[in-house]
């Protein structure tokens, strides 16, 4: 690592550290986040570290390295996706700790990146829950920025039907992503709009155990139907990460 990234690398986690939040850092372990260091920096506060840094490869890395959860969620906001090699990528699969940096900022990650699909695959067909669930949320994010004359509709449907044969089996935040994964269907892809109602209403209520909060799974049938009152039916997002 070189001077300079070492330099923004502490500049950075010293920034973090200062927007830390305890109730933060409570909020996110009733979602499960236990395994790892956090300082519990609220969204809206990785902003302006965010446009300062705009896209920084090797400042990226470096945050991923650290295993602090706000650094790791930070390093997607910055990172160059086109520009990692799928080790990399792997590698980042494995190593987040919870669902809001495996189902977010890493499957942001793979979205963007040179091997979206192939990685995707193999995240799915994986045993590993957090593996799989990567998979589910980063094809999530893919048909929601990728042109539908660039998407395969074959294959999307073939994902379609494992979700309405295999749903309630599945794992938890399995279940999750594979809920969401309808709603994404539906909502940025207008030709497979109908069959995606369609396997919402067969799957109906999906039930997810969301930690020790107030949280609920999206119901796909109603979820859908607000996307449609809003006119927002094949509306693509210009990026994946938010």
């Amino acid at each position: 690592m070189s001077a300079a990234i070492q330099s923004e690398l502490k500049e950075v986690m010293d920034y973090l550290e200062s927007k830390g939040v305890p109730n933060t850092v409570k909020i996110y372990e009733k979602h499960g986040a236990t395994e790892g260091p956090m300082f519990g920096v609220k969204v809206s506060d990785l902003k302006p570290i965010q446009k300062k840094y705009k896209k920084n490869l090797d400042l990226s890395l470096a945050l991923f390295e650290t295993n602090n959860s706000d650094a790791m969620y930070l390093a997607a906001l910055i990172a160059e996706p086109k520009k990692m090699d799928k080790e990399t990528i792997m590698k980042w699969i494995h190593q987040a700790w919870w669902y809001m940096i495996r189902e977010y900022a890493v499957a942001w990650t793979i979205a963007e990146s040179n091997f979206a699909l192939e990685i995707i695959n193999e995240c799915i067909e994986s045993d590993d829950d957090g593996v799989a669930s990567t998979g589910w949320a980063a094809l999530n994010s893919y048909v929601s920025i990728t042109a539908d004359e660039d998407l395969d509709m074959d294959y999307l449907r073939k994902r379609m039907r494992q979700v309405e044969e295999t749903i309630h089996s599945k794992t938890n935040r399995v279940r999750y992503t594979m809920n969401g994964y309808v709603i994404a269907l539906a909502s940025y892809v207008p030709e497979l709009n109908a069959e995606a109602k369609a396997t919402a209403k067969v799957i109906d209520k999906v039930e997810v155990f969301m930690g020790e909060t107030a949280c609920k799974v999206p119901y796909a049938p109603e979820y859908i139907l607000k996307v449609e009152a809003r006119g927002r039916i094949g509306v693509k997002r210009k990026g994946a990460v938010c």
